[in-house]
């Protein structure tokens, strides 16, 4: 059993495929995946209807940058990290302690990472 049993993780990716693969990851783990969205505004949307207890956010999303979505995430205390293509040095130094994937980032990685924020974050 992994820290990811019985968890629910927000997944915001663009990309059809990467957002599928995330999830299919994800839920072989035992988590819940909300998701996956493709935007931020869905992400803010579904964050209305519940509290995740982490999240894996695509930095470049089709409508914008996520950092509104790790905001929200941030402002209840939920846990998450960012997986990009990016320089690092664009991620805001408000979320400067959240895990930065390179991509393209194994699936094994997004999950010890995952892993990692829930042992440090109360359940």
């Amino acid at each position: 059993m992994t820290a990811l049993a019985g968890r629910s993780i927000l997944v915001v990716e663009d990309d059809y495929y990467r957002a599928h693969l995330v999830k299919r990851t994800l839920e072989a783990a035992g988590a819940t995946v909300l998701g996956p969205v493709p935007s931020a505004s869905a992400a803010l949307h579904l964050l209305h209807d519940g509290r995740p207890d982490a999240a894996v956010l695509d930095v470049d999303l089709r409508d914008g940058l996520v950092f509104p979505v790790a905001d929200a995430l941030a402002s209840v205390g939920v846990p998450f990290l960012f997986t990009t293509g990016s320089d690092p040095r664009m991620r805001p130094v408000r979320h400067a302690t959240a895990p930065w994937l390179v991509k393209p980032v194994e699936e094994a990685a997004t999950t010890r990472a995952l892993e990692e924020l829930l042992r440090v974050a109360p359940p």
